[in-house]
């Protein structure tokens, strides 16, 4: 099973950047997928990005494609979304999401973080 605390979120202006953290514990992440996903108010949980935790491959929703980067740092267990030129239309709360490398369902998730952007 997986443990995972989010963390970085906050209030930014329009174009402005910031970096959230999401730590995963109680189980070594190799056969593990990790995404991102947020809901913006009044919206529908949509999905942001993931990565593989073995190979490092990446993917990205086409909303933030070229401003967000997801990557991660082995030696601590934890997953990073950059978020970059950000616009307000990003406010939203960022999960943080983890499931076994064959499955389909993200069955791990963390509590969530605020992210919102001003004009």
């Amino acid at each position: 099973q997986v443990q995972l605390v989010e963390s970085g979120g906050g209030l930014v202006q329009t174009g402005g950047s910031l970096r959230l953290s999401c730590v995963a514990s109680g189980r070594t992440l190799s056969t593990y997928v990790m995404g991102w996903f947020r809901q913006p108010p009044g919206k529908e949980r949509e999905l942001v990005g993931g990565i593989v935790w073995s190979s490092g491959t990446t993917w990205y929703a086409g909303s933030v494609k070229g401003r967000f980067t997801i990557s991660k740092d082995n030696a601590k267990n934890t997953v990073f979304l950059q978020l970059n030129s950000l616009k307000p239309e990003d406010t939203a709360v960022y999960y943080c999401a983890a499931r076994l490398i064959i499955r389909q369902d993200y069955n791990y998730w963390g509590q969530g973080t605020q992210v919102t952007v001003s004009a």
